[in-house]
């Protein structure tokens, strides 16, 4: 149990810190380029759902956390996000590659065209529904905001003074060291993302065979996300540049008060929470012992279990997938329900687009579940 809190507590930092990193970039490109970066994205509806189902498609939760981040910034639209949480199959998308190399393309593939189809249709009925509500809040008086409903606003122009004015006071030295560890942090694995929950010993041992083969093959591990931490190692360095050469308006008002002190307690404490009933939950729970060769009852399964907001139950399906059991309009909908941690932060920001998102999500998945069983 005691390794079981450690590791909740290490993913809770991982995603918390991914996502405070990605909230930091967005806030600096928009500010620095006066709101000229994002706006061509704000204004294609249609780009903006292929870039998050692009965003969705890259294996793991980081094309998901940033995609989380730019709709929380009002520069992604309801629609992309249902794109994005289509699209993403969160770890369980290393596992497919691994296990099902042939087949992946082609799964990813549908998953993609699936979630283009969703995000437009998403975005004409969101919009022909709210299109009061949305005149309103177009029309609510904060000029350049992209955030209006937190009163949080961007504006065109600030007195060249309060911009170019740079002390390192002690906010700025926190949020420096704090990156600087989190970026070492990532770089030697210290954060890891683990596999282990919510699914059989047999399930270990496939997947580890699996790990070697492919390591064996080609040099290189498709179950291992290190690549990727390094990765966003490498971005969090452009923070860091970010901490040290902005403005005092700028670290004081945009990045502390808005990102650290608003948004961060409340996504950790969020991501903690949920990762620490699910964790402990299934350590108690043998969902494998709910499976059986019933394809309409294990479409049903999948896509509720794809409610929860965890990597380690979904991948009960792959490997059923990969080993015959069940068939492929199963693992469509295990798919397209779930999105890994991706949708974490977003229940942290907006409980209300949390549960529309994953209502939708999951109507797509029963549909193209139920409707693929038609055709094979």
């Amino acid at each position: 149990m005691t390794h079981l809190i450690i590791d909740i507590l290490r993913n809770s930092i991982l995603i918390t810190g991914l996502v405070t990193i990605m909230m930091m970039m967005i806030e600096s490109f928009n500010i620095e380029s006066h709101g000229k970066f994002f706006s061509g994205l704000r204004k294609s509806r249609s780009g903006q759902i292929v870039i998050a189902a692009l965003l969705g498609s890259v294996p793991g939760c980081m094309g998901g956390f940033a995609t989380v981040s730019l709709y929380t910034h009002r520069m992604m639209s309801f629609g992309a996000l249902i794109a994005m949480m289509i699209a993403s199959s969160g770890d369980e998308a290393f596992v497919i590659m691994a296990m099902l190399p042939d087949q992946a393309i082609w799964i990813f593939a549908i998953l993609f065209i699936t979630a283009i189809v969703a995000g437009i249709a998403t975005d004409l009925i969101h919009d022909s529904l709210h299109r009061k509500r949305c005149d309103k809040e177009e029309h609510c008086g904060c000029g350049d905001t992209m955030q209006c409903e937190d009163g949080y606003k961007v504006h065109e122009h600030e007195k060249d003074s309060t911009e170019k004015a740079r002390h390192f006071g002690w906010k700025r030295i926190v949020m420096f060291a704090g990156v600087a560890v989190f970026i070492a942090a990532l770089a030697t694995g210290r954060l890891a993302h683990e596999h282990e929950h919510g699914h059989s010993h047999q399930d270990d041992n496939n997947i580890e065979s699996v790990e070697q083969h492919n390591h064996s093959e080609i040099g290189i591990d498709l179950l291992s996300e290190d690549w990727m931490n390094v990765l966003f190692a490498c971005l969090s360095v452009f923070v860091l540049g970010v901490l040290a050469f902005s403005s005092d308006h700028f670290v004081d008002e945009h990045l502390w008060e808005h990102i650290v002190k608003r948004h961060l307690p409340g996504i950790f404490l969020w991501t903690f929470g949920v990762l620490a009933l699910i964790g402990i939950g299934l350590h108690y729970i043998d969902i494998s012992g709910w499976i059986s060769d019933n394809t309409a009852l294990m479409i049903l399964l999948a896509v509720l279990i794809g409610i929860i907001p965890e990597s380690g139950p979904h991948m009960i399906f792959v490997t059923l997938y990969a080993s015959g059991i069940v068939s492929l309009p199963v693992l469509l909908a295990s798919c397209i329900s779930q999105d890994g941690h991706s949708s974490i932060p977003l229940l942290a920001e907006s409980k209300k687009s949390f549960l529309k998102a994953k209502l939708i999500n999951c109507a797509v998945a029963l549909a193209v579940g139920f409707g693929a069983m038609l055709f094979i």
